[in-house]
């Protein structure tokens, strides 16, 4: 079984039909989706319908979907995501609303390998930020293999026979990461619309159960369009520089 794994993809449409089109040349079977749908980009309603035409096999909630979508406030944000989330929650359709409001909460089991969410197994919402944070969530986790996103970072990390790893740190990119028989992994497969980690290109996944291999991509897309898309809805300046940056 060959999974496409994307995560935050934030409203971002010129990065989401980019990694789609890419993704179709990997001859994937299923579609699993972390979460962050919505929140800082212009397209929150074509980003909606695109996802729920292509009816994903596992498909679990963010924080920004859950205040985009009104049941939850938008309180805990900084002042720039507020006024983006806000904005949001004006531009989305009743209809895409409705839908962001009933998305589930992860953690979400796929198979016998793999489950995801979108923060951490225990925690929807809480971070990895480091190595505390990942063997926590390693620890929390039911399956040998656990999808997060969230941080915007691709990065990977493996526990196996009490030796605890970082995984995705090469810059290559494709980079193969084994997911060997006995060892617990716990991967972000990177933001679509939004990376925090120095690369601006989209970030994607693809697992591969049979190889019991997951690969790591980046992908350049038309950020000026994003950018553009971004400052003609009259969102925060900064949303469409960070694109750019990567950060």
């Amino acid at each position: 079984m060959r999974y496409f794994v994307l995560s935050d993809i934030h409203a971002n449409l010129e990065a989401l039909d980019a990694v789609f089109k890419a993704g179709a040349d990997l001859h994937y079977d299923r579609l699993l989706i972390l979460g962050d749908l919505v929140g800082y980009g212009a397209d929150p309603n074509a980003v909606c319908e695109r996802i729920r035409d292509l009816k994903p096999d596992a498909l679990i909630r963010g924080n920004h979907d859950k205040v985009g979508s009104g049941i939850e406030s938008p309180e805990g944000f900084n002042a720039v995501a507020r006024s983006a989330i806000r904005w949001t929650y004006e531009a989305l359709s009743e209809t895409n609303r409705q839908w962001l409001a009933e998305l589930p909460q992860g953690p979400v089991i796929v198979d016998d390998l793999i489950e995801i969410c979108h923060g951490t197994p225990f925690d929807e919402d809480a971070y990895v930020f480091d190595d505390l944070d990942a063997l926590r969530a390693m620890h929390a986790a039911e399956r040998p293999l656990c999808l997060f996103g969230h941080t915007h970072v691709q990065v990977g990390y493996c526990l196996e026979n009490d030796q605890f790893t970082l995984t995705a740190v090469d810059e290559q990119r494709p980079l193969v990461v084994s997911l060997g028989q006995g060892a617990q992994h716990l991967i972000n497969p990177g933001s679509v619309g939004q990376p925090r980690d120095g690369d601006a290109r989209a970030g994607y996944a693809l697992v591969d159960t049979d190889k019991r291999e997951l690969t790591l991509y980046r992908l350049e897309y038309p950020i000026e369009k994003a950018q553009n898309r971004i400052r003609e809805a009259g969102l925060p300046e900064v949303l469409a520089q960070r694109l750019a940056l990567g950060r």
